[in-house]
């Protein structure tokens, strides 16, 4: 797109975008050169607390702290007080207090000094219960004498105002507050009420727009060993073959061991269970003893309940000490239930292991891997600034009084730490301004950011609206050179199940520090995850389900906070449901690996035309290679690492100055069929029926035919190997012997620099000596037996 194709169109206006016919050169990346270093934090040398990274914005800020000794209305009742700021059509109100005549209020007032048009601001106290002529007092000030406020000075200091009517009358009463300019890297910004977009927000949804900062909670393994029961007593003591299995519930996950194969009362399974749990612990373990009695029948032959606090925290990979627990059951005792002890105990290995690091997203998007335990945790290596600026032509996501529009904020994710910026109501063409640090631990991390509308900002119940998602950005730390800004703007790019569309661009400035390059470069030889991955490995299985839990758990912490980061969000930040079967993905994926393998391919058929002499002068040259590498042995290896490295020399000036961005084509989203994104985007369990279930089983199936031929062919060539030495086909084991033999003493007799010039001369052999037909080996090779003679 155009660097000035936004430039001519109202900020309220919808954006054309969708109007013409989108091209790929559409969907790139594309350099930007916005003036930044305003607003910088005089005489700091605190990497994060510049605001270097983003375009300078001058606010007004109005803190009302709170009123005093308010006339009563009508001489007997006491007010419902509100506080109003007005700058010309500018205007904010704050929450009204009930009956009270000294209120508190402590609300912050923020006012874009662009949009000042009016040389004097009025901050009025009304009383929401009087008809007509609310106005209790007011106080006035001129815009031009607000003194202004550089951090890190201290906060201005709030006054007594009196109150007055607009005649100049003095009314009673005096409010509390103080006023003055600053820009956003004042401390203020992030709770202020911003007048520009709180116009249009009910009470309810203020806070729904404010940027805020997350830390998402701490997360830890926890391993349940379930070795074995004694003593168990059944209800029905007659019953011959008892089957017994475990149940332990942490939360709303409940997992259960396999039935055990011991038919006596001390049943064995020695089988691990994994959870994940958050801090702080508020949660307990449940784990109970069952018995199958019949089809989906169970009894429960005695329980425990076991607090998270009691549990050993695991560093390293020691084995956890066992302990028994003894359980309990419920019994009715005239007419009332109370638990009872029983003979019964079990015996556990419990552990939160805190050297592992929980995956709470895909690994090949991870942002952080750090163990748990943070007596683990090694020096940081470097400080990210994000500085999220400003987005341009964003599409309309939702309508009102027939009116496309949009609230977008931003959502960036790195490590523990997630932010959230302001929400721009109504507005295509938001200016946030806002930046942000992390500490980098690893430099092969990824920071993602996403784009929403803001579906909650009219006071709106959970459920009844969900944020909607615009677009997202990831950005690998490692592509990033250190120490220089990155200032690019972004396309947004939403894939339905109508197909891809651009929904507009976001414009980012990214800085990565490095506070020691030797650190860093160490961190390349260290493992990607903490030790106990290695030592105590989990199975895919585990995995998938560990992240599950992870991000259930992550996404119902993030929605508790004030204002809360919605599931939508949090699903969409960390690629939940990635891993379900695409069609798009799954061409994707082949085009990827078909690309990885065309340099192999690439030699093999240079080395096809050297063998086949298309270019008799190259093969010439590749011949006299072939004897100067005989004659000197020594230097083919280092020929061959020198290559390598003047190629590598000859690269830098081409290097990528540009970090990678979302690419339609990489992932084949360009050409993807209707039919095919409506399966992508279909729920599990399908919600399709009848002949559109059909249709895509059988291609389904079609798919897995091939996957399965060429497997089938690959496994067939290793039997085939394998077959050699086996005596399976007698004769060619006998054939394979006697040329084994003969090539040893070959080998032993003719030197190596003479058998090695043969060899390289006969398979460069010019095509008058060459036969149309398969070679000997080629042909024993495929005469070998496999074992796909005895499948059914």
């Amino acid at each position: 797109m155009p660097p000035g194709h936004n430039q001519n169109r109202n900020q309220n206006q919808a954006p054309d975008g969708d109007q013409r016919l989108m091209t790929v050169e559409d969907f790139n990346l594309r350099e930007t050169s916005p003036s930044l270093g305003g607003g910088r934090v005089v005489g700091s040398n605190k990497v994060g607390t510049a605001y270097d990274l983003v375009e300078q914005m001058n606010y007004l800020y109005v803190r009302v702290i709170k009123a005093r000794e308010l006339p009563t209305r009508d001489g007997n009742d006491r007010p419902d007080p509100f506080v109003e700021v007005t700058v010309g059509s500018i205007n904010g109100m704050s929450k009204h207090l009930n009956d009270v005549s000294n209120p508190e209020w402590k609300h912050v007032f923020a006012i874009l000094g662009d949009q000042i048009q009016s040389p004097v601001m009025e901050v009025a106290v009304r009383d929401k219960s009087r008809n007509g002529d609310n106005l209790i007092g007011l106080v006035t000030f001129d815009v031009i004498e607000v003194p202004r406020r550089v951090p890190p000075d201290s906060p201005l200091a709030p006054e007594w105002y009196t109150l007055e009517k607009r005649n100049g009358i003095r009314t009673g009463g005096e409010i509390m507050l103080a006023v003055w300019k600053g820009t956003q890297a004042d401390e203020a910004f992030p709770e202020a009420c911003h007048l520009d977009a709180g116009t249009a927000v009910s009470n309810d949804g203020v806070a729904n727009f404010r940027s805020k900062v997350y830390l998402s909670p701490r997360l830890w393994y926890l391993r349940v060993n379930v070795i074995e029961a004694q003593d168990l007593q059944l209800s029905d003591k007659n019953r011959q073959h008892p089957e017994f299995f475990a149940k332990v519930a942490l939360g709303n996950v409940i997992l259960r061991t396999k039935i055990t194969q011991s038919r006596n009362m001390c049943p064995l399974w020695n089988e691990d269970l994994m959870f994940v749990a958050s801090e702080p612990f508020e949660e307990q373990l449940n784990l109970s003893i069952e018995e199958k009695v019949g089809p989906n029948k169970e009894e429960v032959l005695g329980k425990c309940v076991i607090p998270l606090n009691e549990m050993e925290r695991r560093l390293d990979f020691r084995t956890p000490t066992s302990r028994w627990y003894g359980l309990e059951k419920n019994a009715s005792d005239n007419g009332q239930t109370k638990l009872v002890k029983l003979n019964s105990r079990v015996r556990l290995r419990l552990s939160l292991d805190g050297g592992y690091h929980v995956l709470d997203e895909l690994t090949q998007y991870s942002s952080d891997f750090k163990p748990t335990a943070k007596q683990l945790w090694k020096p940081a290596i470097g400080i990210l600034e994000l500085g999220i600026l400003s987005a341009q032509g964003l599409s309309p996501v939702k309508t009102k009084d027939g009116r496309g529009m949009t609230d977008a904020y931003c959502v960036a994710k790195y490590g523990q730490k997630w932010i959230r910026t302001r929400t721009i109501l109504n507005n295509f063409n938001p200016k946030w301004n806002e930046q942000y640090t992390w500490e980098v631990f690893d430099p092969c991390t990824v920071i993602t950011i996403g784009v929403f509308d803001n579906s909650y900002l009219q006071g709106d119940k959970p459920g009844e609206a969900k944020d909607s998602r615009i677009g997202k950005v990831r950005i690998r730390l490692s592509t990033l050179e250190t120490e220089r800004v990155y200032t690019h703007s972004y396309p947004l790019i939403l894939l339905s199940s109508s197909g891809v569309k651009k929904m507009g661009e976001i414009q980012l400035a990214v800085r990565f520090s490095c506070t020691s390059l030797l650190n860093m470069l160490q961190m390349y030889n260290q493992p990607l995850l903490p030790r106990l991955h290695y030592m105590h490995p989990l199975t895919c299985f585990q995995m998938d389900n560990l992240r599950y839990q992870a991000t259930q758990l992550i996404s119902k912490r993030l929605s508790r906070a004030e204002p809360p980061l919605r599931k939508e969000a949090v699903d969409y930040m960390v690629d939940v449901g990635s891993n379900m079967w695409s069609m798009r993905r799954s061409k994707a994926n082949h085009y990827r690996a078909v690309f990885v393998i065309s340099g192999v391919i690439a030699c093999c058929r240079w080395f096809n035309a050297i063998c086949t002499w298309q270019s008799p002068s190259m093969t010439i040259l590749v011949h006299i290679l072939l004897l100067c590498f005989v004659s000197y042995p020594r230097i083919m290896l280092s020929s061959l690492f020198l290559s390598l490295f003047f190629l590598g020399i000859g690269k830098y000036r081409g290097r990528p100055r540009q970090p990678p961005h979302m690419d339609i084509r990489l992932s084949h989203a360009d050409k993807v069929f209707p039919d095919e994104l409506d399966e992508e985007f279909d729920t599990f369990p399908t919600s399709k029926q009848g002949d559109i279930l059909k249709l895509r089983y059988d291609r389904l199936r079609c798919i897995g035919s091939r996957l399965q031929t060429v497997i089938g062919d690959l496994a067939t060539q290793g039997e085939r190997f394998y077959s050699l030495l086996s005596w399976r086909d007698p004769r060619a084991t006998f054939l394979f012997l006697i040329f084994c033999l003969v090539s040893a003493i070959v080998v032993f007799a003719v030197p190596f620099k003479v058998l090695f010039t043969v060899l390289g001369f006969y398979l460069m052999r010019h095509p008058s000596f060459r036969e149309r037909l398969p070679a000997s080996p080629t042909n024993f090779f495929r005469r070998l037996p496999a074992r796909s003679d005895s499948l059914l």
